[in-house]
């Protein structure tokens, strides 16, 4: 039966019957690649973060127009132009059909880049889950450096 508490030793199974340690230089080995592999799932993290910022940036307006300034005195302009009516004044659309398919476009790969997020962080968790503390600290200190090296693109715009 498996251990459920944290030990230090350098014999592990991670994820898969293939990927068995026996030794210190495959733990140190397996212990980077959880490392590169954490950085990684930090990086795709920040990432997915920041194509969904650019894309609602890229995204038009909505299709009702602010209210145009009112400089007429007359009390029918300024009935005219509140803002209860002008607020609901469409204006012309953009050409749905290119914005369209590049929405889907933006979305599939979104998609795709959540699966992978997604498949990731399981591993990781499963990773960890070996109770081995030498994988714990590769995925700790992964997921420092990941957020260390990706922290610029959350910042800036």
């Amino acid at each position: 039966m498996m251990s459920m508490t944290f030990g230090w030793s350098s014999s592990v199974t991670l994820l898969f019957d293939f990927w068995d340690v026996h030794g210190p230089a495959g733990m140190v080995l397996s212990v980077f690649v959880v490392l590169l592999l954490t950085v990684f799932y930090e990086v795709l993290k920040v990432w997915r973060l920041w194509l969904s910022r650019s894309s609602k940036l890229a995204q038009p307006q909505s299709v009702y127009a602010p209210p145009p300034p009112c400089y007429r005195s007359d009390s029918t302009a300024a009935l005219e132009s509140s803002p209860s009516e002008s607020s609901l004044t469409p204006i012309e659309p953009h050409p749905p059909a290119a914005n369209t398919t590049h929405r889907w476009l933006l979305h599939a790969i979104q998609t795709a880049l959540h699966m992978l997020q997604v498949s990731l962080g399981y591993m990781l968790m499963l990773c960890v889950m070996s109770y081995n503390t030498w994988i714990f600290l590769g995925v700790v200190v992964g997921s420092v450096l990941g957020y260390f090296i990706s922290f610029p693109l959350v910042v800036h715009k």
